[in-house]
C-alpha cells in the first residue's frame, strides 16, 4: 500500500508521491516525494522559482499535476477532493480574493462555500476578526486593505472551517512586523492544539524560529529533509541552504570596481 493512502491516525498530514509538473520545456517540479508528519510545523525552503509554489498548488488541489499523487491524511486530492480539502486550510500566494467584499462579507461566503451553518460562521467570524485585529476594517473592502491585512484575513478563511492541515504559500512576505509576529502567535497554537502547518519561504530567521521539520527545495527536486536539527547540522540554516542550492559565488572577483 503506498504510505500516503493509509487513512486513519498514522497516516502523514500530507503525502506527495511523484508530484511532477512541466510548463513548457521548462520542468517546475520533477517528481517529488515528501511526508509531513500530523502535529509538525514543517517549512519549504527554496529559492525563487525553485517550485515551492507550484508543489504547494498541487498539493492543494489547485493544479492540477502532470505526473504523481497528493494525499491530506490518507484522503487522495485529485480522487477524493471533498473529503481531502474538509481537511485542509489553503492560503494561497497571488490568488485573487473576492476582493469586493468586505471582510465580515468574505469570511461569510467562505463559510457558505464549506457548507458551514450561518450562526456558526458568525460567531467564528467575530472570533477570528476580534483575534487578527481586523474589527475596526471589518467592513472595509477587502481591495482596500494593506498586504499585512490581506494576509491576515486570507488566514482567517483558511482557519474559519476548524482544519487540521493548513498549507500557506509564503505567509509572512510582505507583512510588517507586527502583523508577522501575530500570525505566528496564532500558527504556533494551532500546532500546540494538535494542527500541522505546512509552509514556504525563504526567509531563514522564520524558519528557524517556527519550525520543526524543514525541506529544501531547488530545481524542482527536493534536496534535503528532515527535522530542523538535522537539516542544520550543527550549522547556521542559511549556511546550509546557500550550499546545497549553490547560490554563492566563490572567487569575490566579480564587481571589483565596487
Amino acid at each position: 500500500m503506498v504510505p500516503g493512502q493509509r487513512v486513519g491516525g498514522d497516516a502523514p498530514a500530507l503525502a506527495l508521491r511523484g508530484l511532477a509538473k512541466r510548463f513548457g520545456d521548462k520542468i517546475a517540479v520533477a517528481g517529488i516525494d515528501l511526508d509531513v508528519a500530523a502535529g509538525s510545523f514543517f517549512g519549504l525552503l527554496g529559492p525563487n522559482g525553485a517550485g515551492k509554489t507550484t508543489s504547494l498548488s498541487m498539493a492543494v488541489g489547485l493544479l492540477r499535476p502532470d505526473a504523481g499523487a497528493a494525499y491530506v491524511q490518507g484522503h487522495d486530492v485529485w480522487a477524493d477532493p471533498l473529503e481531502a480539502k474538509r481537511l485542509l486550510g489553503v492560503l494561497p500566494d497571488g490568488v485573487r480574493m473576492f476582493d469586493r467584499l468586505n471582510g465580515r462579507e468574505l469570511l461569510g461566503y467562505t463559510g457558505l462555500l464549506r457548507g458551514m451553518a450561518p450562526d456558526e460562521i458568525d460567531a467564528r467570524a467575530r472570533d477570528l476578526l476580534d483575534v487578527l485585529g481586523l474589527v475596526d476594517a471589518g467592513q472595509t473592502l477587502v481591495v482596500d486593505y494593506s498586504a499585512g491585512m490581506r494576509k491576515k484575513i486570507g488566514l482567517a478563511c483558511a482557519l474559519l472551517h476548524a482544519p487540521r492541515v493548513l498549507v500557506l504559500d509564503e505567509p509572512f512576505e510582505a507583512v510588517d512586523p507586527v502583523s508577522a509576529a501575530l500570525i505566528r502567535d496564532i500558527l504556533q497554537r494551532y500546532v500546540h492544539g494538535g494542527g500541522t502547518v505546512i509552509f514556504s519561504s525563504h526567509v531563514m530567521q522564520v524558519v528557524e524560529r517556527l519550525c520543526s521539520h524543514v525541506a529544501i527545495l531547488a530545481d524542482g527536486h527536493i534536496k534535503t529533509v528532515g527535522t530542523l536539527d538535522e537539516v542544520r547540522g550543527g550549522r547556521d540554516l542559511e549556511d546550509v541552504f546557500v550550499e546545497v542550492v549553490g547560490g554563492r559565488t566563490a572567487t569575490g572577483q566579480e564587481l571589483s570596481w565596487l
